[in-house]
C-alpha cells in the first residue's frame, strides 16, 4: 500500500497582535524525514517539498486537510514542509 508522512516544522510561539508566529526551520523537518527514510526500512517513492496555505489556522486541519483556504480579504501564510511517499508491504 502507498502511504505517505508529513515532516511538518512545528509552531514555536503562535502570533500575537503585532508579530507574526514562529516555526522551527524546514531543516528541522528535512532532518526529521532522513531519520524516518534510514530508521524505517519502508521502500522510499518520492520526496517532495509541499507548499500549502494556512496550515495553522484554526479553522484549519494542518497539511492533511483536503481544502486549505485563501481570501482576499485576509492575509494568507504559506508553509513549507516535507512529505515522504514510500510503500508498506
Amino acid at each position: 500500500m502507498i502511504r505517505y508522512r508529513d515532516f511538518v516544522p512545528r509552531m514555536l510561539r503562535p502570533a500575537g497582535l503585532f508579530q507574526p508566529a514562529e516555526h522551527e526551520e524546514l531543516e528541522v523537518a528535512i532532518n526529521e524525514a532522513d531519520q524516518f527514510i534510514k530508521e524505517s526500512g519502508k521502500r522510499l517513492i518520492n520526496i517532495e517539498t509541499v507548499v500549502l496555505p494556512n496550515i495553522w489556522s484554526r479553522f484549519e486541519e494542518g497539511p492533511s486537510d483536503p481544502a486549505l483556504g485563501t481570501s482576499g480579504e485576509s492575509p494568507s501564510h504559506w508553509h513549507q514542509f516535507i512529505r515522504v511517499w514510500y510503500r508498506d508491504d
